[in-house]
């Protein structure tokens, strides 16, 4: 990591003590082992140094969870991430990333166990480690090391297993549909609905699966109803979806991946070659997905909110906050973000970890931010 500024620096140390003093009141009387749930230890150090160089701010997020619900969601990271890699390897034959996924896939149900030594041939076969199949080191290491993270999914207790396996099914079908779709040159999702089901399947499940091992596992996590929470968090992961889809919408389109709804460019005598030109005319449809982003994350910020338990509260809010800075200087570029990729500057996101982590995310104070969004 970069260093931080003395000021974000000196944040960080004061939430670190702030955490330590409420670490064993929350994981004590929040945290609990339910129905045949066991009391899981620690992750190996091994797997956060996986999950560090491959997320940004979920990295974060997990480390402040208590530690029965750091072990699975964790795990669940790091498989959709290893799935993610996967599909991703542009430098493979989208044929043959198919196959792999499906492994994989099958792996994680417990029905391929080759699969991990099928990936470490494939990056094997690749002669330049440095840019075999377009990976950064840390993807790399995450295929190298996908027969232990698989290992590690049969030690968590039978509950943990079910919720990790049926997210990462729903999360592999929206990426193999995503590979399946593209390949006839540059193409849109058809309509609006596409585009949800998309988001759903890649990340509002998510919401889903965080939403269901809190309930399982946290006691008093909330006092609001199970089924209005899965739905703030079904909408939470969409909204944290969107927001990459039109951070990366550039990069997308230059691969001939549009995620905007063909039926609305139609209807602005828009084509998908014509958004790399930046057409004024597209600005509505961009700024229509931007305000459904800003919807979704509204509902994580009303999510965040009804958590009782502090830590769990930060770990839950810190994406959002996030991704509502991020819609703003999306907003702020306009169109200018299709050339030019958005990302809120690493020192800032810090700045934010550091003020959400000394407050304890105080619901008052997140009440206040929403007011503003």
């Amino acid at each position: 990591m970069e260093n931080e500024r003395k000021g974000a620096g000196s944040r960080l140390r004061c939430a670190s003590q702030v955490r330590s003093q409420n670490r064993k009141s929350s994981d004590a009387s929040t945290v609990t082992s339910r129905g045949s749930d066991r009391a899981e230890q620690p992750l190996p150090v091994k797997q956060f140094e996986l999950l560090k160089p491959v997320s940004r701010s979920f990295y974060i997020s997990i480390r402040l969870l208590p530690r029965a619900l750091r072990e699975p969601v964790a795990l669940a990271y790091l498989l959709a991430r290893t799935s993610d890699t996967i599909a991703d390897s542009s430098a493979v034959d989208v044929e043959k990333r198919i196959e792999l996924l499906d492994r994989f896939a099958a792996g994680i149900a417990g029905k391929d166990q080759a699969i991990g030594e099928a990936l470490k041939e494939l990056l094997v076969s690749q002669r330049d480690p440095s840019t075999a199949l377009g990976m950064t080191e840390g993807e790399r290491t995450l295929l190298e090391s996908a027969e232990a993270i698989l290992r590690s999914l049969e030690n968590l207790s039978p509950e943990d297993q079910r919720d990790v396996r049926e997210l990462l099914a729903i999360i592999t079908r929206g990426q193999r549909q995503d590979l399946t779709r593209w390949g006839g040159g540059p193409a849109a999702l058809g309509n609006a609905e596409e585009l949800r089901e998309y988001t759903y399947l890649v990340a509002g499940c998510v919401g889903e699966f965080w939403t269901r091992v809190c309930f399982r596992k946290v006691q008093s996590f909330t006092a609001r109803d199970e089924a209005d929470m899965l739905e703030l968090g079904t909408n939470y992961g969409r909204g944290l979806q969107l927001v990459n889809i039109l951070r990366d919408a550039g990069s997308d389109l230059r691969a001939g991946r549009c995620y905007f709804p063909e039926d609305e460019l139609r209807a602005a005598n828009l084509s998908v070659s014509d958004l790399l030109n930046g057409p004024a005319d597209f600005l509505p449809i961009y700024l229509r997905w931007v305000a459904e982003a800003r919807a979704g994350l509204d509902a994580g910020l009303e999510y965040s909110i009804a958590i009782n338990p502090p830590r769990v509260r930060v770990a839950t809010v810190l994406p959002a906050m996030i991704g509502v800075r991020t819609l703003s200087l999306l907003e702020e570029s306009g169109l200018e973000a299709l050339r030019t990729r958005v990302k809120v500057p690493r020192n800032e996101v810090r700045g934010m970890i550091a003020s959400t982590t000394i407050t304890l995310a105080s619901q008052s104070r997140l009440r206040r931010a929403r007011a503003k969004l």
